[in-house]
């Protein structure tokens, strides 16, 4: 999907308005010329020269607001991005309950069928990935991931 720069360059310009609007209430740091708004500031301005010119090459070059691209008439990639959005839903009410691990195994294996993987394939990477994320995350990083119906196996 391409989406006409003019769209995108209003929207960066909005950003930048609200970011200057925003850092107009910062604190002033006493004794010195520049505070805790100057460098948000310097960058929401640059923003928005930024989206100026997306703006300006927007209207110039005339194309269309909004063009799908050819593969948003094809069901398996319309599946596949509507399985994404779905998976994520679904690991963020289902992950307490049913655990990192289980919920991890579930959805791999979910968006990996409906991208087109072989089931043999589909299944090795389904359970090797929330090991290996597990160990990435829970073990090295110290981030806590839910356990749910494995929590008598954690470790």
């Amino acid at each position: 999907m391409k989406v006409n720069d003019a769209i995108t360059g209003a929207a960066l310009f909005i950003l930048s308005v609200v970011i200057l609007w925003h850092i107009q209430g910062f604190p002033a740091m006493h004794g010195q010329r520049f505070g805790p708004a100057w460098f948000p500031g310097i960058i929401a301005v640059g923003l928005a020269a930024c989206a100026m010119v997306l703006v300006a090459r927007g209207i110039r070059e005339r194309a269309a607001w909004i063009a799908f691209d050819p593969w948003t008439r094809k069901a398996r990639p319309i599946a596949g991005f509507a399985s994404v959005i779905a998976g994520l839903a679904f690991y963020v009410l289902a992950a307490d309950a049913l655990g990192f691990h289980l919920t991890g195994f579930i959805l791999l294996l979910f968006w990996l069928r409906i991208l087109g993987t072989r089931w043999p394939m589909a299944l090795a990477v389904a359970a090797l990935s929330p090991v290996i994320l597990h160990l990435a995350f829970y073990k090295l990083l110290r981030v806590p991931l839910p356990w749910g119906v494995l929590e008598r196996f954690a470790f």
